[in-house]
């Protein structure tokens, strides 16, 4: 039985023991026994503390970084093998009433265009994503009671979930919008929302009241409460993040990680997902001003070592990072990217004009989602567009119980080829069609249920006749 009265912010991401934390990690940066003491208990795949995952990541030692990178490598492949899940952000307005210094949609920025879709504009764009192939997306929306009310984001997700188009249905709607009500997230539930998203920015409650010096969001405690008050809305999975470049990473990497084992402690069940954005150049934001930025190598390691940490979590990286950078970090622990994003209100059914700039920020992948899937495909990854848990009841601690006792393959494998084979029929380009079509014969192999195998094959093998939609 898990205690429903959670701590407050302050006690569950405490200031003194990430202090604390930080000054033990750099005292033991090259402390060969506690370092293989910890990576001992990591191989167990049952997660390591916030202040063990803190000297991983400070670790020194050259042979037991690569330990480290190699058993997050084997982390990734037992919880999430080689499936990668497919999604698409859309920006549904950019107003907003907060004063946070490293968006551009910040309160006082008088030169972006503020700009709010109607549900005819949302059907366009959503008609658009379904040309590409997409099933899965992320809606985004400035904190703005007057024009983004919650009835408006509810109005949204109706509108987004009516849309039959050809073979293209939006499957699963996640909601990345601001910290809210109990009240408010039962109405997002009761909507039908996937996984709700909010991330921190910082855990470093002097930063975060520096860098939101006004608006709703000001409210550190209020902020960093909410996915206690989703859950107590009835919201099974939440994602969290923060934006790697704001705050002293080590900082904000020990808080993330003491996020997730709060919710674990006193919710039953953890972060459905975490995601590892890095700030990046936007009008009317310069990255540089902030002097915390990070290398991609440091990075690479902090995906390595939140893997090591939460293995069971979904990881998250967006466009906002390059081809490069995402080829890398797949591998350490990344389980879900975007693909052909836009981070402008609007931009899928028709491209924006340059003078009309509504963009979040700058995105470093620009490649279309068919060239995405075939880079992924010729990485020896299943991309996957498969929303089927939240469908079929596999939520919160119901996923989270198969997850970690590694039963879920039996759904998301399947799945995810099944999944794959729709996009190809429907969307692929004919190269990419043909080494999807390899690659479809070769993992349906790798399943060792044989009356899933032959559900799935038989399934692949019929998609021509027009079924769409078999899931595990």
């Amino acid at each position: 039985m898990y205690n429903v009265m959670s701590p407050k912010a302050e006690e569950f991401i405490s200031d003194e023991e990430i202090k604390e934390c930080l000054k033990y990690a750099e005292e033991n940066k090259n402390n060969r026994e506690l370092i293989e003491g910890i990576l001992e208990k990591a191989r167990d795949m049952k997660g390591v503390s916030h202040k063990e995952a803190l000297v991983l990541l400070d670790c020194e030692l050259e042979d037991l970084n690569d330990e480290i990178y190699k058993l997050a490598r084997e982390i990734k492949q037992e919880f999430y093998g080689n499936r990668i899940v497919m999604f698409a952000p859309l920006y549904l307005s950019n107003y907003c009433i907060n004063g946070c210094e490293y968006c551009p949609y910040h309160v006082k920025n008088r030169t972006i265009k503020r700009k709010k879709l109607s549900q005819e504009e949302i059907r366009e764009e959503v008609i658009a994503l379904q040309d590409m192939g997409h099933k899965r997306l992320a809606l985004e929306a400035g904190e703005d009671p007057k024009n983004n009310p919650i009835e408006y984001i509810i109005d949204c997700i109706n509108t987004i979930y009516s849309i039959h188009h050809k073979n293209g249905d939006i499957r699963r709607v996640n909601v990345n919008i601001a910290a809210t009500t109990v009240e408010e997230y039962r109405m997002l539930k009761d909507a039908g929302i996937g996984t709700y998203i909010l991330f921190q920015e910082t855990y470093n409650k002097e930063s975060y009241e520096k860098l939101h010096p006004s608006g709703p969001k000001s409210d550190y405690a209020y902020h960093t409460e909410a996915m206690d008050r989703a859950m107590d809305g009835g919201i099974d999975d939440v994602g969290l993040g923060v934006l790697f470049g704001l705050n002293n990473y080590r900082y904000d990497f020990t808080g993330i990680i003491m996020h997730a084992e709060h919710l674990e402690a006193y919710k039953g069940v953890g972060p459905h997902t975490i995601s590892v954005p890095r700030l990046r150049k936007a009008e009317d934001i310069d990255p540089e001003v902030f002097d915390n930025g990070i290398s991609d190598e440091m990075f690479q390691k902090i995906v390595a070592c939140i893997r090591i940490a939460v293995p069971y979590t979904g990881m998250i990286i967006s466009t906002r990072e390059s081809k490069e950078c995402r080829e890398k970090v797949l591998e350490l622990g990344i389980s879900q990217i975007s693909g052909a994003s836009r981070t402008s209100v609007g931009g899928y059914a028709e491209p924006e004009p340059e003078e009309e700039n509504t963009e979040q920020f700058d995105v470093n992948d620009n490649r279309t989602l068919d060239e995405v899937v075939k880079w992924l495909m010729e990485g020896g990854y299943v991309p996957s567009f498969c929303t089927a848990c939240y469908r079929a009841g596999r939520t919160g601690d119901r996923f989270m119980s198969l997850l970690k006792s590694k039963q879920i393959v039996n759904c998301c494998h399947p799945n995810a080829l099944m999944t794959l084979k729709e996009y190809l029929e429907d969307y692929a380009s004919p190269e990419t069609k043909a080494i999807g079509e390899e690659l479809i014969k070769k993992e349906l192999e790798v399943i060792t249920n044989p009356k899933v195998k032959e559900k799935a094959r038989e399934y692949i093998e019929n998609i021509h006749e027009g079924q769409r939609d078999f899931r595990f």
